[in-house]
C-alpha cells in the first residue's frame, strides 16, 4: 500500500510549498500504510481509506511534536465538556499531556476510519481491529519520536493573538487550513462535504455556474456550520488552537416570558409529562385534534401518514417537537412502545444517523438516561455509548445536533 504524495501534501499547512521535513513525514505515513497490510482484518478495509487514515494519524504526530495547538485544544475542550481527556478511552498514569500516547493514536485510528468509510460509520471504538492497527502504528511512531525533525510549518498558530489586527491575515490562513485541510477536522468533515457537493447543479463540474455555487456553499459552511470531532464552529477551533480556550460567549437571548400556546394543553393531556408516544399516525392526529384543538376531521401533517413510532416533546417556549420512527428506542417511564430488543439494534442510530433524532429530544432523552440500549454493532454492552452520547452525536451529526 502506497500513499500518493499529493494526498499527503495537500493536508500540510504550508501546501503547495514544500518544507525540509515533508519527505520525512511522508515516509512515516507510508510506513504506517505498509505496516497495516500485516494487521489481521485489514482485508475488510478499502486501501484508500487506510491510506488517508495514515495521513491523518501522521498529522497528529506532527502536531504533538511541534506543539502546534490543535491536539492541545481538542484535549482541553474534551476535559471541559466531559471531565476526561479522551472520549471512549481511559488514560492512565503514564499518559503525558500533549505528547505521543497510545490512547491518542487509538482514538485517531477509530475516528479516521469511522468517518472516512461511509459503509463502516458504525465502527465501534472497541473494535479489535482498531486496537490492533493502533498498536502497530503507535510502535512505528514511538520508534522515531525522539529523533523526528521539527515540522516548523505546523507552528502557524504560534505567537498569534486573536485580537491583534496585525495577525488578521495569519489568522485567516490558519482558519482556512483548519476548516478545509486540517488532519483533525478533515475526517468529520467528509460527510459534510458530500452533502455540500450533492447540492451542486448537475452540470459540467468545470463550468462557472458550478464553481460559483461551490464557492457559495463552501463559504456558508465555513462561516455557519460546525465541523471536526466536537462539531465546533471555525471561530471556536481558532480560539482553541491559538489561545487554548473557547471564545467568550455573547449574551444569550432572553426566553420569552409567556408559555407557548400548546404548552398548557399538552401538559394537561399528558398528565404533566413533557413527552408523549404514538404508535400510529391515527393516534398522533387524534392527539393534535383532541388535545391541542387542531381542526376536526382533517389529516394534519398528512405527509407522515405512512410513518409510525412517533414522539412528541413540548418546550415551554419553543413549542412542539416531533420525531418519527424512534419511540421504540426510548426507555422513558411509562412509554408503552419501548422495545428493548429493537432498541439494542437501532438506538445507536439516534446518535449517528443525521435527521433521525432532533437535538432537543436527544438532550432530553440522553440527559435523562432514557437511551440505555444504544450500542455500536458488535459491542458487548451499551456503556460506551451511554457515557459518550454527547460526543458521538457531535462527531456524527455535526450541524444536525449543534446547528441550532
Amino acid at each position: 500500500m502506497k500513499i500518493d504524495k499529493h494526498l499527503f501534501m495537500v493536508n500540510q499547512p504550508s501546501y503547495p510549498a514544500e518544507t525540509e521535513s515533508d519527505d520525512y513525514y511522508f515516509n512515516v505515513a507510508n510506513r504506517l500504510a505498509e505496516a497495516s497490510a500485516r494487521v489481521e482484518g485489514i482485508g475488510r478495509w478499502n486501501e484508500a481509506v487506510v491510506a488517508r487514515a495514515a495521513v491523518y494519524v501522521v498529522g497528529y504526530y506532527q502536531d504533538v511534536i511541534s506543539d502546534a495547538g490543535v491536539w492541545r485544544g481538542f484535549i482541553s475542550e474534551c476535559r471541559r465538556l466531559y471531565g476526561r481527556t479522551l472520549p471512549f478511552y481511559d488514560t492512565g498514569e503514564e499518559y503525558v499531556d500533549f505528547e505521543l500516547n497510545p490512547e491518542d493514536v487509538r482514538f485517531m485510528v477509530w475516528y479516521s476510519l469511522s468517518m472516512l468509510d461511509e459503509s463502516r460509520r458504525d465502527l465501534s471504538p472497541l473494535d479489535s481491529f482498531v486496537e490492533r492497527l493502533a498498536e502497530r502504528w503507535y510502535s512505528i511512531l514511538e520508534e522515531g519520536y525522539e529523533e523526528a525533525p521539527l515540522p516548523d510549518e505546523f507552528n502557524i498558530a504560534h505567537g498569534l493573538e486573536v485580537h491583534d489586527p496585525e495577525d488578521a491575515e495569519k489568522l485567516m490562513h490558519l482558519g482556512d487550513w483548519l476548516y478545509k485541510r486540517c488532519w483533525l477536522l478533515a475526517p468529520a468533515n467528509t460527510l459534510n462535504m458530500q452533502e455540500l457537493v450533492a447540492q451542486l447543479p448537475q452540470k459540467d463540474p468545470g463550468s462557472d455556474e458550478v464553481r460559483n455555487k461551490l464557492k457559495e456553499l463552501l463559504d456558508h459552511a465555513i462561516n455557519e456550520l460546525p465541523t471536526g470531532p466536537l462539531a465546533l464552529y471555525l471561530r471556536e477551533w481558532v480560539w482553541l488552537t491559538v489561545a487554548d480556550r473557547m471564545p467568550p460567549k455573547g449574551r444569550l437571548p432572553k426566553e420569552e416570558g409567556e408559555d407557548h400556546k400548546y404548552y398548557g394543553p399538552f401538559m394537561e393531556a399528558t398528565g404533566g409529562e413533557r413527552i408523549a408516544f404514538f404508535a400510529t399516525y391515527e393516534e398522533l392526529n387524534r392527539f393534535f385534534i383532541e388535545a391541542l384543538g387542531w381542526t376536526q376531521g382533517e389529516k394534519h401533517l398528512a405527509q407522515l401518514e405512512k410513518e409510525s413510532d412517533f414522539v412528541l416533546l413540548i418546550d415551554r417556549h419553543k413549542g412542539l417537537l416531533l420525531a418519527k420512527g424512534v419511540a421504540r428506542c426510548i426507555a422513558y417511564p411509562g412509554n408503552p412502545l419501548y422495545d428493548k430488543e429493537y432498541a439494542l439494534r437501532h438506538a445507536i442510530e439516534l446518535l449517528t444517523v443525521r435527521g433521525r433524532c432532533p437535538h432537543d429530544l436527544m438532550e432530553f432523552v440522553c440527559g435523562g438516561g432514557w437511551l440505555p440500549d444504544a450500542r455500536f454493532p458488535g459491542s458487548p454492552d451499551s456503556l460506551i455509548a451511554v457515557e459518550n452520547w454527547d460526543f458521538i452525536a457531535r462527531c456524527y451529526l455535526q450541524q444536525y445536533y449543534r446547528g441550532d
